[in-house]
């Protein structure tokens, strides 16, 4: 009788381990930063832009695994410059891509770093920009593109 109760003790303490183990592993799991860039949803207008121009980012959400971007700088009512940007996520890595009219092609930016409300991309192959980092501070959202010897900082206001 008394290996019965001892063999009994045995399982139910193990039983309440696994459970205590799988409710922390889930806690963990929580607190994980999200792959989530919704944050960038909606309309742009650069805060600290020369006077006399006026710079904008628009994204929106294409699914779960694409976000699109489009980024232009206005004086007098003329374009001066203008990108296309995209978060895609592609066998569970997230990238960015940015093209401009007068390239070809996308560049690739890896995504080195990402947390809730920042992410940061890098190509080391290019002169300019190498990095470029987002993140969202309180209700405005800032930027920054670098390379060897030039950084440049945006900040950005949502508007309607």
């Amino acid at each position: 009788m008394k290996s019965i109760v001892k063999i009994s003790f045995v399982l139910l303490t193990t039983l309440a381990l696994t459970m205590c183990n799988t409710k922390q592993n889930d806690q963990k799991s929580t607190t994980q930063p999200t792959e989530n860039f919704d944050w960038l949803l909606g309309n742009w207008k650069r805060t600290n832009e020369e006077k006399g121009k006026e710079t904008f980012e628009n994204w929106k959400k294409a699914n779960d695994n694409e976000y699109k971007g489009i980024g232009f700088t206005l004086q007098n009512r003329d374009t001066l410059s203008q990108e296309q940007m995209k978060l895609i996520q592609t066998n569970g890595k997230w990238n960015l891509l940015v093209k401009t009219p007068d390239e070809k092609d996308f560049i690739k930016f890896e995504m080195t770093e990402i947390a809730d409300d920042k992410f940061e991309c890098k190509n080391d192959t290019l002169d300019f920009p190498k990095l470029i980092k987002y993140w969202k501070n309180g209700d405005k959202m800032n930027a920054i593109v670098s390379g060897d010897s030039l950084k440049l900082s945006f900040e950005f206001e949502r508007i309607k």
